[in-house]
């Protein structure tokens, strides 16, 4: 079926239904970002494959609402639908809540899957349709709509060793309950994949290139359940989950567990966390008191331990090693003349990463885009549509792996061949721009959204931007995007050691070129002072940035020493793990910046 006829079927169960609307967000039960095929309800309706997008429909006309990095991709794979793009904080571009508010009238319904929509976001709709004196109905018309619906994913279950993740489940939960204690709460049903993940050291491949279990936790003060499909949890990782007091059920008793529970509890919510439907069964329980709040685990996680930061060097180290590898056979075949297209990188950085000790998977379907095609910042090629690398312009190559030990994002754009003057001017723009943020020094208090300017200041010099955050969080052997942290200019979490975090500013020129730099960086305390304590970062990516796309004048001398003493640490961390040729290799190509 075509999209327009997708969503003709959709019509036709809202009608039976009576709802004038239906939203289908991006997300699963459990609120992810990354979502397993089985609630791609929004992908499978509206065309676009991007990972963030919500689709609203009404009786006559439909929209999708997606973030900057998705302008380009949405265009493209919206067109010939009668899906109109709502290009999210543009100028004149209504919310969703806005957009629904204007549709609807009295005595309307919008319907809902309350299984897989935030608490936060039916809320939200909620206080705006009440203005209206319409209604939010939760009712799911997209999975009984689906013909060939993916079944739910069901991977084997795994406990990470505490060799890598450095600290027992046991540990965990009883840090997490004093957490509560200070919200002045008892209990939390935790939710979020990562965050259940992270405070169990459970593993899976639930989600394509993340290693997390369909699971929830519900956790008191003392008891710790686990809900998970037992029938993929081996028995000694059942036995060493109960031997560390956690109690293991099935995934889909959960809402039967909380209606069941005598126990007075106060209970910690995450609303943007929590999917309606647990929230309507914890409120329809009178033993539970209700607490609005983040989830604590979010922040818990995101500042590593040592013994985590040792073990994502190693990883990073690993993962330096197979991109060298890789850029090495990419720059063979180029000069060989061989045809590669975009769709062949994949395997080149597959295979490569597959030589490396505990090496799990990749962290995200690489992106491999040449030329134009970079412009869409999250491009995907395929098998079917992809195009052939030439000998000029730019290859933009975004690729991360999961290994036992930790979990990489790195972007390299790549010269192929001979580039224009303003490729190389965008280039060092970038360049100038990622060094911005790496050199950082920052007073203890200081947020992702105060650091962002660092990165953009470059590019805004010359009326230029990049519609996405400069970097996120990544997960350890978890999400590739993990938060509270990012650097982005709304962002309002404190930066503090321990943090790790990506820099990875651009530029997009629809139709032109796309240019990406990343690396990951961990926050470390550089000194303290009579002012207070002083904050930086370390780089823990090691791989070479392409200095040939350069233009040296353009940079002040302490960005040519912040590249060369990266290049010279780059060299040194790598060396080790290379062969003769590699080294001599990797030598020229971090060789000084005059």
């Amino acid at each position: 079926m075509t999209t327009n006829e997708k969503l003709g079927v959709l019509r036709s169960a809202m009608a039976r239904e009576g709802a004038a609307a239906c939203l289908i967000p991006s997300s699963d039960p459990h609120i992810s970002e990354y979502l397993p095929a089985h609630w791609a309800a929004r992908r499978y309706f509206s065309g676009f494959t991007g990972s963030v997008g919500t689709l609203v429909v009404t009786r006559d006309k439909s929209a999708l609402w997606v973030d900057g990095r998705y302008f380009v991709q949405a265009e493209s794979q919206l067109a010939g639908s009668e899906i109109e793009l709502q290009r999210m904080a543009l100028p004149g571009v209504p919310t969703v809540a806005e957009y629904l508010k204007a549709e609807l009238g009295q005595g309307d319904t919008l319907a809902l899957d309350g299984g897989v929509a935030s608490t936060a976001l039916v809320k939200e709709l909620q206080a705006a349709l009440a203005e209206k004196g319409a209604a939010v109905r939760d009712i799911d018309l997209a999975g009984p709509n689906w013909p060939g619906r993916p079944a739910v994913p069901a991977t084997p279950a795994w406990l990470l060793g505490e060799q890598f993740a450095g600290e027992a489940a046991e540990s965990k939960l009883a840090r997490l309950r004093k957490k509560l204690a200070e919200k002045g709460a008892a209990a939390q049903v935790v939710t979020r994949l990562d965050s259940t993940a992270w405070l169990l050291n459970l593993r899976a491949s639930d989600l394509e290139c993340t290693p997390f279990a369909l699971a929830w936790c519900f956790v008191t003060q003392t008891a710790a359940t686990l809900f998970i499909d037992t029938g993929r949890l081996p028995a000694e990782a059942r036995q060493g989950l109960e031997a560390q007091g956690v109690l293991v059920r099935e995934y889909n008793e959960l809402p039967a567990a909380l209606a069941a529970h005598t126990a007075p509890e106060t209970v910690l919510v995450d609303e943007a966390g929590t999917n309606y439907a647990i929230y309507n069964a914890l409120r329809g329980n009178p033993a539970f008191t209700l607490k609005t709040g983040e989830d604590p685990i979010q922040l818990m996680k995101g500042v590593k331990s040592e013994a985590e930061l040792a073990n994502i060097r190693h990883a990073h180290e690993k993962d330096g090693a197979a991109m060298v590898r890789f850029q090495m056979a990419l720059e063979a075949a180029m000069a060989a003349g061989e045809p590669l297209t975009e769709y062949d990188i994949g395997g080149m950085l597959a295979a490569e990463r597959a030589r490396e000790e505990g090496y799990l998977m990749e962290s995200f379907a690489p992106i491999a885009a040449y030329g134009p095609n970079a412009a869409m910042m999250h491009y995907q090629a395929t098998e079917a549509s992809h195009a052939a690398l030439k000998p000029h312009g730019f290859l933009l190559v975004d690729t991360g792996g999961q290994y036992l030990d930790g979990t990489t994002d790195i972007t390299r754009t790549y010269p192929l061949g001979p580039l224009t003057e303003e490729e190389k001017h965008w280039y060092t723009l970038v360049l100038k721009s990622h060094i911005g943020m790496a050199r950082a020094v920052f007073l203890e208090g200081c947020t992702g959204g105060n650091l962002d300017i660092l990165a953009r200041s470059a590019v805004w010099r010359e009326g230029l931007d990049y519609r996405c955050g400069t970097g996120h969080g990544v997960g350890f052997v978890g999400g590739v995007h993990e938060g509270p942290q990012n650097l982005r200019i709304s962002n309002n979490v404190k930066v503090v050691p321990g943090m790790t975090i990506t820099d990875e500013p651009g530029i997009y020129e629809a139709g032109r070129v796309g240019i990406r730099i990343e690396n990951e960086l961990a926050c470390v305390e550089l000194m303290k002072t009579e002012y207070g304590r002083f904050f930086g970062f370390e780089p823990i990516t090691y791989c070479p940035i392409a200095l040939e796309a350069v233009l040296p004048g353009m940079l002040s001398p302490e960005e040519v020493r912040w590249v060369n003493e990266y290049h010279a640490m780059v060299y040194t961390t790598l060396a080790p793990r290379l062969n003769e040729a590699a080294r001599a290799w990797l030598a020229q190509k971090t060789a000084p910046l005059a």
